[in-house]
């Protein structure tokens, strides 16, 4: 708590008056409170010191990626200075992971540059990087091949950090679950000491206790960052700015995640361009009006369910809100009723899956209202 609380202070001086920043400030005075209710989590871990930062970290200018030579987004400029700290937004299949890839280096750049910052080390996460881990090794050996001058002792204490103690430091990766293997990924690029983070979709197989370790260690990483995440808690809490992925290109998007939020509402609402009328027959007029319908058939279950997840989000919202209020009380723990302090906890856990995967929920269901038009 009190390490959050030095954070907190040093960005509140720093912070900058766009939205997204001053969001993160609210974010981050939430996670202070109920930074108490985690003291019991099995994660302690946080980003290593490494030896510097360039500035600029990373630059495209002018670049274009895709596949096989058909680009997916084209014209694309942009810096990252040290210490940025980067939530990318758009639609699924808009381009982001092409994206990530390309700043990663795991993709050339069809057309344009691309420039590393000298002694550049990137840190990226994505969800083929748990198809990478060896099934026949343990998290000890993937520490250990990575680092073989370490102490197997230095080894195992950094695994414990990620709740793998004991004999699950020695235990097959192949007996993991998606979550467990998505924080060996973390732990091994954690250790490597970056001064990048490329993070695509990190908190995809997380628990909530390893989310919030997880959002916690990001508010310590003095490198850059740009995030990927579905997670609107994170992103609020991890980033102060935002850019848009739209439409083949990549811009500054001025705002916090209600005008994202609004912004895809509106842009399913843009007429298109109206066709000729000049020469229209009957035949065109009844083709379109039966478009119409058929869009609109479409539509009306998409809509109605959309309706219903902002009823269940905004409950969902003031049952979170009671609940870290009472966590945040000054005598909750004091009374040490240790069963009601669990079930409040289990209740803020269930709050925060549902209230989760209803926002993703709402935000899949309008891309799929955008896409019909």
């Amino acid at each position: 708590v009190e390490r959050l609380q030095r954070f907190i202070d040093r960005f509140k001086a720093k912070a900058t008056k766009a939205r997204q920043a001053q969001s993160r400030v609210k974010a981050l005075e939430r996670m202070e409170l109920i930074a108490p209710a985690h003291v019991d989590s099995p994660f302690a871990f946080h980003f290593r010191e490494f030896p510097g930062t360039p500035d600029p970290v990373l630059a495209l200018e002018d670049a274009a990626v895709g596949y096989d030579g058909v680009p997916v987004l084209e014209g694309v400029t942009l810096t990252i200075q040290a210490g940025a700290r980067i939530g990318l937004l758009g639609r699924n299949g808009a381009g982001k992971t092409t994206l990530v890839k390309l700043l990663a280096g795991r993709l050339p750049a069809l057309a344009g540059d691309r420039r590393e910052g000298k002694n550049l080390r990137v840190g990226y996460f994505a969800q083929h990087t748990l198809e990478v881990l060896r099934p026949d090794e343990s998290p000890l050996g993937h520490l250990a091949r990575i680092d073989p001058r370490a102490r197997e002792q230095a080894l195992r204490d950094y695994l414990g950090g990620f709740d793998f103690s004991g004999d699950m430091a020695t235990a097959s990766v192949e007996r993991f679950s998606g979550g467990e293997k998505a924080r060996l990924a973390l732990a091994l690029i954690v250790w490597q000491q970056p001064n990048l983070l490329l993070l695509d979709e990190p908190t995809n197989h997380l628990d909530l206790d390893m989310r919030e370790a997880l959002a916690l260690a990001l508010q310590e990483f003095e490198g850059a960052m740009v995030l990927v995440s579905h997670d609107r808690h994170l992103l609020r809490t991890a980033t102060d700015s935002l850019m848009l992925v739209a439409g083949g290109r990549l811009a500054p998007f001025d705002g916090d995640l209600e005008d994202y939020r609004a912004w895809l509402e509106g842009r399913r609402s843009v007429d298109k361009p109206r066709s000729e009328t000049g020469a229209q027959r009957r035949e065109q007029k009844r083709a379109e009006a039966e478009a119409r319908q058929g869009l609109a058939r479409a539509r009306k279950p998409l809509e109605t369910r959309l309706r219903a997840l902002e009823t269940e989000i905004a409950r969902l919202e003031r049952e979170k809100g009671a609940v870290e209020a009472k966590l945040a009380a000054e005598d909750f723990y004091a009374r040490g009723d240790q069963d009601e302090v669990a079930a409040t906890l289990r209740a803020q856990g269930k709050i925060a899956q549902a209230l989760e995967k209803a926002e993703a929920e709402w935000l899949t269901l309008q891309e799929k209202l955008e896409a019909i038009g």
